[in-house]
C-alpha cells in the first residue's frame, strides 16, 4: 500500500473533518485570491484613477469592478478598501481554523493508525514477534508513525497551497489565458526540475527509517542483555557500536535536510525568470496595445508574483513528503492483517471445564519448519487431575503447553474441552479460566500488588493477601518497605527467583483458573526456595485440571498421570509406582540418574579405550551428565545447609532429617568423583 493510499483509507474514518478542511482551505484560498485581485484597483483609486482600463479589460472583471460604482466619489475608495481589508481578514480567519482542523484531523489519523497497530500486536500469534526482531517493532510503532504524522501534517498542507495555485490559476486565467498557458507551461518546468531533489528525498528517507531501525533494536538488545554486557566488560565496544548507528543516522538527517535547503533558492531562482519571461511574452503578444492593457498587465504580474511561493512551497512540501513516504509505506505493510499470522476467534464461550481436556492425534510444526516438534499426540486430562509431562529438552513438551492456550494451531489432530474443539471456542474467554505459570516469570515494572491482580483488578484487599498466605508469599511481602505497595523494578528485579515464582503463584490463585499450566516452575530454583515454591504449586494444582512439565522428578511424583516424551511422541504413560515397575524404561532411568543411591549405575563408564576413541559423543553426554550429578546433589547439599544455618527449621526431627540429606549427599559426591576419577584416563579430552 503507497502512502497515498494508508492517508485515504484512514481520512475517510473521519468524513466530517476531511470536508472541513476542504471547505476551509478553499475558503482561504478564494478570500486570499479576491484581496490579490483587489490591490491594483485600490491602487489606482488612491492615484486618482477612474478604472476604465478594468472595465475595458474582461467581462467578469468589468462586472466584478462595477459593484463599487454604486458608491460615489471618494466613497468608491474606501469602499474598495474595506472590501480589501475585509477579505485579508476572513482569509486569516479561515487559514487560522483550517490550521487547526487540518491538526485535529492529523493528530486522529496518527491516533487512528497508532490504536491499529497496537490492536494489531495484540492479535497476531506469537509466531509473528519469533520472526520479528522487537527492536525494529518498538521503531516502527514510535518513529515511523511519527514520521507518518509529519507526512500527514505536509499532505493538509500540500492541499491547501493547490486550493491557493487553482484560485490564483482562475484569476490569470480571467486576466489572460495567452499568458496563463505559457505561465502554466513554465511553472510546469519549475515543477519538474524539482524531480530530481523530491528523488533522492525519497531514497534519504528510506535510508533513515533503516538507521532507526537498526539504532532502535541494538539499544534494546543491549539494555535486555546489559548483565552480560558488563559480565564480559563490553562496555567501550557496544558504546562504540550504537555511536556508529547514530552517526549514520545522523548522516542521512544532513543529507536529507541538505538536500531540502537546496529546493528554496532554485524555484525562487526559477519563479523570478519565470515573470520575466511572462513580461516578454507580454510584450510581444500585446506589443500593439500595450498601452491599452497596461493595468491587467500589472495586475497580472502581481497575482503571478502572488502565485509562485505557493508553487515553491508546494515543491517543498513534495520532498519532504517523498522523504516521509517510505515511513508511511513500513506503516502501511505494517498495517496490513492479510499478510500476518492471526487465528479467527470462534464463537463458544467458555463457562467451565466438566469432562476434561483430549490432546487428539495432535502433529505440529513450528511455522516455517519441515520437522514435527509432535507427532501423533493422544493424551486425555481427566477433569481436576494433573498431567505430567517429563523427557529430555526438545521433546515437545512446552510445545504442548503452547497448544493448549491456542498461542499456535496444530497441523493435524485438534484438542478438545469436554469434546468440543479448542478453536470453535472464543480463546479470550478460555485464556480468562486459565493459569499459567512458568519458568520464566514476567512481573511489571511496578507494585507487588499490581502484579498479583494483573487480570483481576477488581480484586479485594482481603482476596490478595488470601492468595499471597496461599502462595508463601505473605511473610516475604510484609517484609518489603511498602508491603503490596512496592515497586519492584523492572521485570521484578527487586525479588529473588524463588520470591517472583511465588507472585505469580499468588497471582494465579487469585484468578481461580479452571484450568492451570506449570511450565518449569521450579526448575531454577535453589532447594530452599523450592520447597516454599513447590507447597505453594499444591495449593494451586488442588482440584485443579493440570497440565505440568518438569525436569525435576521429585515434582511431578504425585501426578495423576506421568506422560513420558521423547522426540515428540509420548512414549510411557502411567502413574509414578507403575512406571518405576518397568526398570528398563524411560522414566526408570529418568528416576534412577536422579534419585539412585548407586552413582556406579548411573555413570557406566566405558573401559575400552578403543570404544572410547571412537565414541566422543557418548563421552561427551557422559561428562554432561557427570556435571549435572555434582551441581544437583551440591545443590541439595547447600539448599539443607542454608535451611539450617538461617534458623527456619523448628522441630529437631526435621534438622536431623536435612544433616542426613546432607551427609548423604556429600558421600555420593565422594563416590562419584572417585569413580570418575578413576575412569577419566580413559575418557578423550578433546
Amino acid at each position: 500500500m503507497s502512502a497515498n493510499r494508508l492517508l485515504l483509507k484512514f481520512a475517510l474514518r473521519y468524513p466530517l473533518l476531511v470536508v472541513s478542511t476542504v471547505v476551509l482551505s478553499f475558503s482561504g484560498a478564494l478570500f486570499n485570491g479576491v484581496s490579490t485581485a483587489l490591490i491594483v484597483p485600490l491602487l489606482l483609486g488612491f492615484l486618482g484613477e477612474d478604472g476604465v482600463a478594468l472595465k475595458k479589460g474582461p467581462p467578469i472583471l468589468a462586472q466584478f469592478m462595477s459593484a463599487f460604482d454604486r458608491f460615489p466619489g471618494d466613497w468608491r475608495f474606501i469602499a474598495m478598501l474595506g472590501a480589501v481589508l475585509l477579505a485579508i481578514i476572513l482569509k486569516n480567519a479561515t487559514n487560522y481554523v483550517s490550521s487547526l482542523v487540518g491538526s485535529y484531523l492529523s493528530r486522529s489519523l496518527v491516533n487512528g493508525m497508532r490504536l491499529d497497530g497496537l490492536q494489531l500486536l495484540l492479535d497476531v500469534d506469537l509466531d509473528f514477534y519469533s520472526k520479528n526482531k522487537l527492536g525494529n517493532i518498538v521503531n516502527l510503532v514510535n518513529q515511523e508513525i511519527a514520521r507518518t504524522s509529519g507526512a500527514i501534517r505536509i499532505a493538509i498542507g500540500m492541499f491547501t497551497n493547490v486550493m491557493n495555485i487553482f484560485i490564483f490559476i482562475v484569476i490569470l486565467l480571467i486576466l489572460s489565458w495567452q499568458l496563463t498557458l505559457a505561465a502554466t507551461g513554465l511553472l510546469a518546468i519549475v515543477s519538474f526540475s524539482n524531480q530530481y531533489f523530491i528523488k533522492r528525498a525519497k531514497g534519504f528517507g528510506k535510508i533513515l527509517s533503516q538507521k532507526s531501525a537498526a539504532y532502535t533494536s541494538k539499544l534494546l538488545e543491549i539494555l535486555a542483555g546489559i548483565r552480560l554486557v558488563k559480565t564480559v566488560s563490553r562496555e567501550e565496544q557496544e558504546y562504540q557500536k550504537i555511536e556508529g548507528y547514530i552517526r549514520e543516522r545522523e548522516k542521512a538527517e544532513l543529507q536529507s535536510q541538505a538536500n531540502y535547503a537546496a529546493i528554496s533558492p532554485l524555484n525562487e531562482i526559477l519563479g523570478i525568470l519565470t515573470v520575466l519571461s511572462i513580461v516578454l511574452i507580454g510584450r510581444y503578444l500585446f506589443a500593439d496595445r500595450i498601452d491599452a492593457i497596461s493595468t491587467i498587465m500589472l495586475m497580472y504580474l502581481l497575482t503571478l508574483f502572488r502565485l509562485i511561493p505557493f508553487v515553491g512551497n508546494l515543491n517543498g512540501a513534495r520532498s519532504k513528503f517523498a522523504n516521509a513516504a517510505p515511513s508511511s509505506e513500513i506503516v502501511a505493510d505494517f498495517l496490513r492483517r492479510d499478510n500476518k499470522p492471526i487465528m479467527k476467534r470462534g464463537h463458544l464461550q467458555y463457562e467451565r471445564l466438566e469432562k476434561g481436556i483430549h490432546f487428539e492425534n495432535l502433529s505440529f510444526a513450528y511455522p516455517g519448519q519441515v520437522d514435527l516438534v509432535l507427532n501423533e499426540i493422544d493424551l486425555w486430562i481427566p477433569k481436576g487431575k494433573s498431567i505430567a509431562l517429563v523427557g529430555a529438552s526438545g521433546a515437545g513438551k512446552s510445545t504442548m503447553a503452547d497448544l493448549l492456550p491456542r498461542f499456535y494451531d496444530p497441523d493435524k489432530g485438534r484438542i478438545t474441552l469436554d469434546g468440543k474443539d479448542l478453536r470453535d471456542f472464543d480463546i479470550r474467554s478460555v485464556h480468562q479460566a486459565m493459569g499459567v505459570v512458568s519458568q520464566d516469570t514476567f512481573l511489571f515494572n511496578n507494585t507487588v500488588r499490581y502484579n498479583i491482580s494483573y487480570g483481576r483488578e477488581d480484586a479485594t484487599e482481603e482476596q490478595i493477601v488470601d492468595a499471597t498466605k496461599r502462595a508463601n508469599a505473605y511473610e516475604f511481602i510484609n517484609q518489603l518497605p511498602d508491603g503490596l505497595d512496592t515497586d519492584i523494578g523492572d521485570r521484578g528485579v527487586m525479588l529473588s527467583g524463588g520470591q517472583r515464582q511465588r507472585l505469580a503463584i499468588a497471582r494465579a490463585l487469585l484468578r481461580d483458573p479452571d484450568i492451570l499450566i506449570l511450565d518449569e516452575a521450579t526448575s531454577a530454583l535453589d532447594t530452599v526456595s523450592e520447597r516454599l515454591v513447590q507447597q505453594a504449586i499444591d495449593e494451586l494444582c488442588r482440584e485443579r485440571t493440570t497440565l505440568v512439565i518438569a525436569h525435576r522428578l521429585s515434582t511431578v511424583q504425585k501426578a495423576y498421570q506421568i506422560a513420558v516424551m521423547e522426540k515428540g511422541q509420548i512414549v510411557e504413560l502411567g502413574n509414578h509406582e507403575e512406571l518405576l515397575k518397568n526398570q528398563d524404561g524411560h522414566y526408570a532411568r529418568l528416576y534412577n540418574m536422579q534419585f539412585s543411591d548407586k552413582p556406579k549405575s548411573r555413570i557406566v563408564l566405558p573401559t575400552n579405550e578403543a570404544l572410547i576413541r571412537t565414541s566422543l559423543k557418548a563421552s561427551h553426554e557422559l561428562r554432561k551428565r557427570f556435571s549435572y550429578e555434582v551441581r544437583s546433589r551440591l545443590n541439595a547439599m547447600l539448599g539443607s545447609l542454608r535451611l539450617l544455618s538461617d534458623d527456619l527449621i523448628d522441630t529437631p526431627e526435621e534438622q536431623q532429617e536435612l544433616l542426613e540429606e546432607s551427609y548423604e549427599s556429600a558421600m555420593q559426591l565422594l563416590k562419584m568423583t572417585q569413580s570418575f576419577e578413576e575412569n577419566a584416563p580413559k575418557i578423550p579430552l578433546r
